[in-house]
């Protein structure tokens, strides 16, 4: 149903800033709950944040007050504005997206291949 191709990740030194952009083809993004999630090496993939298809928002506690989801259907893409990076925050970012979700932080059937963000000291 969709294709998502994650952009924007790079090296950035801890405090500073940086935005990742998530990509969606079809004319149907607007109809799409979509998330950021990210996986650091020998961890879990952990949620980060989500945007829902009303435009409502929801974040985990790591990330809450730092990191800001959005989405400009318009150009079918969604963003992660991250401020105040840590040297922990180092990991492989993806972008998710579900026609049908029962919670933020489940049920994502499409995915990206991922953009790397390494911060560092």
């Amino acid at each position: 149903q969709v294709q998502l191709v994650e952009s924007g990740g790079g090296l950035v030194q801890a405090g500073g800033s940086l935005r990742l952009s998530c990509a969606a083809s079809g004319p149907t993004f607007s109809v799409y709950n979509m998330a950021w999630f990210r996986q650091a090496p020998g961890k879990e993939r952990e949620f980060l944040a989500a945007v829902s298809r009303s435009f409502s928002t929801y974040y985990a506690d790591s990330v809450k007050g730092r990191f800001i989801i959005s989405r400009d259907n318009a150009k079918n893409t969604m963003y992660l504005q991250m401020n105040s990076l840590k040297l922990e925050d180092t990991a492989v970012y993806y972008c998710a997206a579900a026609r049908f979700t029962g919670s933020w932080v489940t049920g994502y059937n499409y995915w990206g291949r991922g953009t790397q963000v390494t911060v560092s000291s």
